[in-house]
């Protein structure tokens, strides 16, 4: 039940009763804490339509609404905001709805499909914190969308070919000695990118040795024996080398292992994964069919580039003149592949970080012009980098904060700051070591989820597991709360929770204001998945959280002054913890029973 909908209609009658024939504009915002009431309605905006009084038209309104609705039981006017205060009885069957409704929050309407690519790692070495960002959000904004009723296929394209995979490649023929994860026990990706840093130190030591030579930088960079090395292994990948290419096949499938590993740790999944190896030719003949519409043009020399300067952009090059591939022609010709692969898809989200931002809006573009429809419904999910205190992260040095050790980590620092709280007494050692996996978890997908996508992180690994703040432990800490609460009610009071009689109850502050915060649920999750926002849940988490914490301290729940208050107490309490869990589960985070 959403109190628009019948203010709405109340508010309609009002205007055509005093003032026939005004179309005038009806918006509602909620009311400022300072203020009594629990929703407001923004007398302002009719100002545009009706000449009057702000305060007096509000007055005039707000006394209609009382006396014909039996949800509003009274008002306030503040300069030109009409606050409504609303009945027990709407919050009491308001209420009842939620806990009748199975999935609370979400959408049963089906409203279409969509594609989201997220991680898309190259196969060089292990996923590190960046990829942490990018895999989290697309996995949360994933299932944010199933709950706003999307249907959701999860992809990636794993860069499993280039330059970057061949460094990796030569250094391991020098240097490996024949190693494998198996032989080492060291995850696969750990060790094609151990091979990838031993490279750079090999190439830069060499330019060192030319430039010492009199080679100028340029010229040293260019000359090293180690990149002509490794480019003359791509030329020979290309052109098919068996021995090439299995050891190609090799070494990526260590990597392939390796990232499964880091996936299943982190939570998240994909339905299907695309190759770069596979899809780096997809595009040519979407490069000529542009040609003939007139969408591309050639140059002298062959080359082929897509005007956009009447987009306020530049010439973009689709293909080099000796015909081969540049990314933009890869990635037209995968968007296209993709939505032929699921053709009841509308459109898709990319998960990428903010340095590709002026990539996506051409290669948006380019679709359009090319005359796909669902290229209107594309979307770049812009990010911004994470930066922990010891600075920026290099892969090719090795400085790179490896996500499997950062999970570690988290798990090492949840473990630390929970039995310095003193909260684990009476679990065995596999429930702590699964508890501290769930905080340590938790706290680093919320730390991350709760900063809105395009702002950037200072990640701080003991701050995250602070059990006070807007933290992942702050929320999980309150739902393992809930449920001792439910258990000891079922334990001592379990007759009188079969007591539902609460139309003639009273609802205390505390109550209705938990109430109204669980009744924003259904809108947050709508309009979360608008936003491709995951901050928008987190944040609201918190914020019920905030409000179960004040109704808990202020309220007693089992020692209520009779049956039918204790028993809406509960079933408030209960409610709680499953939208709680709900959301949490919206951000891929688990919540624990006890803590």
């Amino acid at each position: 039940m959403k109190a628009e909908n019948f203010l709405t209609q109340g508010v309609t009658k009002a205007i055509e009763e005093f003032y026939p024939g005004a179309d005038v504009p009806i918006e509602f915002q909620a009311t400022r804490k300072d203020f009594q009431g629990d929703i407001t309605l923004v007398v302002f905006a009719m100002l545009k339509v009706i000449k009057g009084r702000p305060e007096a038209i509000g007055d005039q309104i707000g006394a209609y609404l009382v006396s014909h609705l039996p949800e509003v039981v009274g008002y306030n006017v503040v300069k030109g905001f009409l606050n409504l205060i609303l009945s027990d009885a709407f919050y009491l069957s308001a209420f009842e709805q939620i806990i009748n409704e199975k999935q609370f929050g979400f959408s049963e309407r089906s409203v279409g499909a969509l594609l989201v690519e997220y991680s898309s790692p190259n196969t060089n070495k292990p996923l590190h914190l960046g990829h942490i960002r990018n895999n989290l959000l697309g996995y949360s904004v994933s299932e944010i969308l199933k709950a706003a009723g999307y249907k959701v296929y999860k992809t990636q394209i794993i860069n499993d070919r280039g330059i970057h995979i061949c460094k990796s490649m030569w250094a391991w023929q020098q240097f490996g000695q024949g190693q494998t994860p198996g032989s080492i026990g060291l995850k696969g990706d750990k060790l094609v990118g151990n091979y990838y840093v031993k490279f750079d130190q090999v190439y830069k030591a060499q330019q060192k040795e030319l430039m010492d030579q009199g080679l100028s930088q340029e010229q040293a960079e260019a000359e090293a024996p180690a990149i002509k090395a490794a480019q003359q292994m791509l030329r020979q990948w290309e052109q098919g080398d068996s021995e090439i290419v299995e050891l190609w096949k090799t070494m990526n499938h260590w990597v392939y292992d390796g990232f499964e590993q880091t996936y299943t740790r982190l939570g998240v999944d994909f339905d299907k994964n695309y190759f770069e190896s596979d899809t780096y030719l997809l595009g040519k003949k979407d490069i000529e069919h542009g040609l003939a519409k007139g969408v591309f043009f050639q140059k002298e020399d062959g080359s082929v580039w897509c005007d956009l300067t009447n987009e306020g952009l530049d010439h973009k090059l689709v293909l080099r003149s000796d015909g081969t591939s540049v990314y933009m022609t890869q990635d037209i010709g995968t968007a296209i592949q993709r939505m032929s692969d699921y053709p009841d898809a509308g459109g898709m989200i990319y998960t990428v970080g903010n340095e590709q931002d002026y990539h996506f809006k051409v290669l948006f573009l380019i679709l359009a012009r090319l005359g796909y429809s669902w290229a209107q419904h594309l979307f770049h999910l812009s990010y911004g980098m994470v930066d922990l205190p010891s600075g920026k992260m290099k892969s090719r040095e090795g400085t790179v904060v490896d996500a499997d050790d950062l999970i570690d980590q988290m798990q090492q620092t949840a473990q630390e700051i929970t039995e310095s709280l003193g909260k684990i007494e009476g679990l065995t050692a596999e429930e702590k070591s699964k508890l501290f996996k769930t905080i340590g978890l938790g706290a680093l997908k919320y730390y991350i989820l709760k900063v809105d996508p395009k702002k950037r992180i200072l990640f701080n690994p003991e701050e995250s597991v602070d059990f006070q703040g807007n933290t992942g432990p702050f929320i999980q800490y309150a739902y393992a709360r809930i449920q001792s609460i439910l258990r000891k009610a079922q334990k001592e009071h379990s007759s009188a929770l079969t007591i539902k009689k609460w139309e003639q109850l009273s609802l205390m502050d505390k109550e209705k204001s938990l109430v109204k915060t669980l009744m924003q649920y259904p809108d947050k999750i709508q309009e979360a998945a608008g936003a491709y926002s995951p901050a928008l849940i987190a944040n609201y988490t918190y914020d019920l959280v905030k409000e179960f914490n004040g109704f808990y301290q202020n309220l007693t729940i089992l020692g209520a002054e009779d049956a039918a208050t204790l028993s809406f107490r509960v079933a408030l309490a209960d409610k709680v913890g499953q939208v709680i869990k709900s959301s949490c589960g919206l951000l891929g985070i688990e919540v624990p029973d006890q803590m």
